[in-house]
């Protein structure tokens, strides 16, 4: 089985987001794809098959689980489809049957996400202290994605945070991550943000695309504007261009092939 690392969300190699991609030619069965996932070890390992012309299954497991949907992983299959075919447009259908649309435009792969809602929510102390905030702007949930939004007031603070991660997963139960955000100091970026999931995949997800189902219309009602510029501050950083538009977030990203090989399944 065809397997490729990418690294997304960055025209660097080293940088961004790391995914494992799998080209499925013949049926696997989700525990050996898990097993496989546990083994290669990023925080999502990708497993795309061809279903028609310019359609794929996409399945995305963590070293823990299976989860619907991933931006990043995303991004690097469609990275390997468009190096390796002549195709400029696919669609890739998830475990849920919601349809990814995915292009090449103005240099970048550009992603159409669903965008979800999100509601109150009271987060007790003990998470604050886990992660290391001492007040926070905005709490919200995203129960689609099961993930907490904390929003603090500064960026500087965010990129500093150093979480206690048994701790952390003590604090709460039942959800897959928290995301951590402000509005960016940086003039060059709207906002920045970090993804902290134990629950689910690895302690910290160094560049997350699929949280922006909801965080880019958070900031939207935020900001009173609809495109963005977001900086993930994690230690291997990474960027992306955002874009609300009705009920899809547009999601541009750059993403750099750092191996291919053949995986025993």
């Amino acid at each position: 089985m065809k397997t490729y690392f990418v690294d997304s969300f960055t025209n660097q190699k080293f940088k961004g987001n790391p995914a494992a991609v799998c080209i499925v030619e013949s049926n696997l069965d989700s525990i050996t794809m898990q097993g496989i996932a546990t083994e290669i070890g990023f925080s999502e390992t990708a497993f795309i098959e061809q279903i028609s012309d310019k359609t794929y299954s996409i399945r995305f497991y963590t070293p823990k689980k299976e989860i619907p949907l991933c931006g990043h992983a995303t991004l690097a299959a469609a990275k390997i489809i468009f190096e390796t075919s002549t195709l400029e447009d696919i669609h890739f259908v998830n475990c849920e049957n919601i349809e990814l649309k995915i292009e090449k435009a103005e240099g970048k792969i550009v992603m159409q996400f669903p965008v979800y809602e999100t509601t109150e929510i009271s987060v007790p102390e003990s998470v604050f202290t886990a992660l290391g905030i001492s007040k926070a702007l905005d709490t919200r949930f995203s129960p689609n994605n099961k993930i907490i939004l904390i929003e603090i007031n500064d960026s500087n603070k965010l990129s500093d945070l150093k979480p206690d991660f048994l701790a952390l997963i003590n604090s709460y139960s039942g959800i897959n991550g928290i995301l951590v955000t402000a509005k960016s100091n940086d003039p060059s970026f709207d906002f920045h943000y970090r993804y902290f999931w134990p629950w689910a995949g690895t302690n910290e997800d160094p560049v997350t695309g699929g949280i922006q189902t909801f965080l880019t219309k958070y900031w939207a009602k935020k900001l009173g504007k609809n495109k963005f510029q977001a900086f993930q501050s994690s230690s291997r950083t990474g960027m992306m261009t955002t874009e609300l538009i009705n009920d899809k977030v547009y999601i541009y990203g750059e993403a750099v092939i750092i191996f291919e090989g053949k995986f025993v399944a």
